[in-house]
């Protein structure tokens, strides 16, 4: 039976809202909830049918707003986990699992063969590359600036942070980005990592952090839905591609990824998905 179910590991309750698209229940909403269930949200082929339909676990996660997230209803939803679905329409020899962890599980995850690959805005890095496979159709091109509290007017760029804390999520590009700048430019910047990008906006808000770095597709959200009083500042420190990554030895699902992704690219359905989630056509770049 060709279907695609969400099944949550840990499942951490989340302050975000946001309009409901095609939506997939999750299996919990405690801060610590684990999911020994999933939810069916389609159903298209025979019994008889399911037995050639390979499984496949894709890793997400819950705390990145207008990407993956749980609305106002309970529901797993946002850009990476749309397309997620729409692709699993695409590929009906396959049959698409969403598993929620943290952020910080992911790639660890994809390495100990606990999902098959990960949807989560990630972008290509050295150390990335040389442990994983990037499928090749980039699905989402945006800028990446430094965020800080919108009455800050003393840091205009990332060369004003010199001495100040500039919270980034552990093993995420930010991090990397930040780094490599810091080691480059001997900018002085006290890089403080986190586990979650809530903790970012609630302590630039309350003043014990001084930046973060995001998008300014993020920050609309953060703003609007939960006051987060921010903005951005400075020039882009990336122009980041996404992908999905999986291990080195999925050659054929990234093929077979990557035909789904031009496909939903040429109907202009991605371009529908990202004015919908990021409020502007993303798929292209900017």
């Amino acid at each position: 039976m060709k279907k695609l179910t969400v099944l949550s590991t840990v499942l951490l309750t989340t302050a975000f809202a946001a309009g409901c698209g095609n939506q997939a229940k999750t299996a919990g909403s405690s801060p610590a909830a684990t999911a020994a269930s999933t939810t069916q949200v389609a159903s298209t082929t025979t019994p008889a049918a399911s037995k050639a339909v390979k499984k496949v676990v894709v890793g997400t996660g819950t705390q990145f707003p207008n990407i993956c997230f749980i609305d106002d209803k309970g529901n797993l939803t946002g850009y990476d986990v749309e397309l997620v679905k729409e692709i699993d329409k695409r590929l009906p020899d396959y049959e698409f699992e969403l598993k929620t962890m943290e952020f910080k599980n992911l790639l660890l995850s994809l390495e100990t063969n606990k999902i098959d690959f990960i949807a989560h805005q990630m972008e290509v890095n050295d150390e990335r590359k040389a442990k994983f496979l990037f499928n090749d159709e980039a699905y989402n091109i945006f800028p990446n600036k430094i965020i800080i509290h919108r009455d800050n007017n003393a840091i205009k760029s990332i060369d004003d942070l010199k001495g100040k804390k500039l919270l980034v999520t552990a093993t995420s590009n930010a991090a990397v980005l930040a780094e490599k700048y810091n080691k480059e430019h001997n900018t002085g910047i006290n890089i403080v990592y986190t586990g979650a990008g809530e903790d970012a906006k609630a302590s630039i808000k309350a003043g014990r952090a001084d930046a973060s770095i995001s998008t300014q597709f993020a920050i609309d959200f953060l703003n609007k839905t939960a006051d987060a009083q921010l903005k951005t500042v400075g020039d882009s420190l990336s122009n980041s591609k996404t992908y999905f990554i999986l291990r080195k030895d999925e050659a054929d699902l990234k093929t077979k990824l990557d035909e789904a992704v031009k496909a939903i690219k040429a109907d202009g359905t991605l371009a529908k998905l990202s004015t919908q989630w990021l409020g502007a056509d993303y798929s292209q770049g900017q």
